[in-house]
């Protein structure tokens, strides 16, 4: 019960949190001035294991404010300067607009992606193949696409499934609001056949989240460093390819094959099946919509399928930046579609604008871990060594640190270190390019362990669909545990031995 202003204002902060969670974030902003007075050093570190924290508890507050209010604390101490926050965020301009509009315009070629993953998701009976399919598309599509446009596409899809058959278990029918409502709603018969879907959705996103780390250390428009690794190297896209295949080509059959162990083990959070009673729901609400289906509803799904169409062939050939791209798939998927309302349009960024805010909030914590000289031991501890044995360490060293932070800062600070060791002599053109090799799989590969790693994986763990299928950020660790000990052993042997 509130009385008093200070009641209000207790109940006010960071809103429904638990109030355990409330207390925590406000012990860590009463201790990061204390640390920082005693070692700044520490105080990094601590701040971003903190950091970590809010992205964990992400289903009990958005991390925005906690992690908001954290990084802002962290400025305000000194311990990263608005200036080098801005660099970060403009050094990542092309994600930051990738967000904005890609993301939006995956959103208004939702009928179309439903239309096709439903044909697929009720034709392929097999979880096991539907669970490879999933991720070798996923793959692929990353291999020229962004990997957070795939999320995107496979986060609208699993929505659009999710809703359907939760309208259906809370005694709704297809066509009623778009709204998916509570479990409240849930009829008590359906409440399990509910989870075991919410199972096997998180299986499918999993599966594809992975896979767009398989397809992303492949090329150089995977994933962003690599084009900035590239840039550096001087390599061209087949170069790329071929010079990465030797630890690439592997991982990617072990990373299906351990897709495929999963499935068949039913381990580490794996192996729901589509129950006979969710399935008979698709296959109904298929045939209702079917038969619903307009001619311009076609007409609209017909337009969608040629815009996606266009937005592959523009991000495969790189013809423009994947925020440019974005922007162009929501003007042609409205203008012929005819979504013209701004009341309509304003919706499809409802997704990806918290999450654009929270990077460039990450890109704070990043300043400070730049700042703070966080890494910095661990690039001269690896830098006392030479030959396998550095190779090695720099893709172990590049693995654990993209799992705490980003893989991207932690591609640019490695490459760049390297570089001016080439510039000065230090290193072969050989070895040079040894290392860079090393420097992208170890930021690609074991950086799946954690949502922190990739930008795609967080998104995912801070999309509207985690909460909708219980996808924790402990969930995640978990799940992706099996596919971090497989790819990155493989990944190592396979740089020790085949390079």
């Amino acid at each position: 019960m509130v009385h008093t202003m200070a009641d209000a204002l207790r109940e006010n902060f960071l809103g429904n949190s638990p109030h355990w969670y409330k207390l925590t974030i406000i012990g860590f902003l009463i201790l990061n001035p204390i640390l920082y007075a005693f070692d700044p050093f520490i105080a990094g570190w601590v701040l971003v294991l903190e950091f970590i924290f809010t992205l964990a508890m992400a289903l009990k507050c958005y991390p925005l404010q906690p992690g908001g209010l954290i990084a802002f604390e962290a400025i305000v101490l000194g311990m990263a300067t608005p200036e080098a926050v801005f660099h970060e965020a403009e050094a990542n301009f092309a994600v930051i607009m990738l967000l904005v509009f890609m993301v939006a315009g995956i959103y208004f070629l939702r009928e179309m992606l439903l239309y096709t993953f439903t044909k697929i998701l009720l034709g392929v009976r097999s979880k096991i193949l539907l669970s490879l399919m999933f991720s070798f598309a996923a793959a692929f599509l990353s291999a020229f696409l962004d990997a957070l446009t795939v999320t995107a596409v496979i986060i609208t899809v699993a929505v659009g499934f999710y809703g359907v058959y939760h309208k259906v278990a809370s005694g709704k029918k297809f066509s009623q609001s778009h709204d998916h409502g509570t479990d409240d709603e849930v009829h008590e018969l359906q409440r399990e056949d509910l989870e075991g879907f919410r199972a096997f959705l998180r299986s499918l996103m999993m599966h594809g989240a992975v896979g767009t780390a398989l397809g992303g250390v492949t090329t150089l428009v995977g994933e962003p460093q690599n084009l900035l690794i590239a840039e550096t190297m001087d390599w061209g896209f087949l170069e790329f390819f071929l010079k990465m295949a030797h630890i690439s080509m592997p991982v990617l059959v072990v990373g299906l094959v351990t897709c495929a162990l999963l499935e068949v083990t039913k381990i580490f959070g794996y192996g729901a099946p589509l129950s006979p009673v969710v399935r008979d729901v698709l296959v109904d609400y298929d045939n209702e919509m079917t038969a619903k289906r307009s001619k311009q509803d076609n007409a609209a799904i017909i337009v969608q399928a040629i815009v996606a169409l266009m937005l592959i062939i523009a991000l495969g050939f790189g013809l423009a930046e994947p925020g440019i791209v974005g922007l162009m798939v929501i003007v042609l998927a409205t203008a012929f579609t005819g979504i013209t309302e701004e009341h309509r349009i304003g919706h499809a960024f409802e997704e990806a604008l918290p999450f654009t805010a929270l990077l460039v909030v990450f890109f704070a914590i990043v300043a400070v871990i730049h700042h703070e000289g966080l890494f910095s031991p661990v690039i001269h501890w690896v830098m006392t060594y030479d030959g396998k044995v550095q190779e090695a360490l720099f893709f172990a060293a590049n693995g654990v640190l993209s799992m705490i932070s980003d893989n991207v800062f932690v591609a640019t600070v490695y490459i760049g270190e390297v570089e001016e060791m080439y510039k000065a002599g230090d290193l072969t053109r050989e070895q040079f390019d040894a290392l860079a090799v090393a420097i992208n799989t170890g930021t690609n590969i074991p950086s799946v362990a954690t949502p922190n790693g990739q930008a795609a994986f967080l998104f995912l763990l801070t999309s509207a669909l985690a909460p909708l299928i219980r996808l924790s950020y402990g969930r995640m660790v978990i799940m992706a545990l099996p596919y971090t000990i497989t790819m990155s052993i493989t990944g190592m042997l396979a740089l020790w031995y085949l390079g």
